[in-house]
């Protein structure tokens, strides 16, 4: 059962850092999700590993914190993914 909400909070961050990097065209379901769990991860380590904030432990749960820096990092490496090209740029 934790394997379907991490699906879905994957699912909703990769949408919504897709929705504010404005690549939501590229993007479908399956990078979405992707982005999302590996976003949040990357928002764990960053955030909370490197810089200090505990609070960005819980990255990618199911909580209003969570899904906050798990976004921060899925938007941290959409931008990555940008800057080398492997997500097409926008107009």
């Amino acid at each position: 059962m934790d394997w379907i909400v991490t699906l879905l909070v994957g699912a909703f961050i990769g949408w919504l850092a897709s929705m504010l990097m404005r690549t939501n065209a590229q993007q479908g379901i399956i990078l979405d999700i992707l982005v999302g769990i590996v976003g949040a991860a990357l928002g764990r380590w960053f955030f909370a590993g490197l810089l200090g904030f505990e609070s960005a432990g819980g990255a990618g749960e199911l909580s209003l914190g969570g899904i906050l820096w798990g976004t921060l990092g899925a938007v941290l490496l959409v931008a990555v993914l940008k800057a080398i090209g492997a997500l097409g740029r926008t107009a």
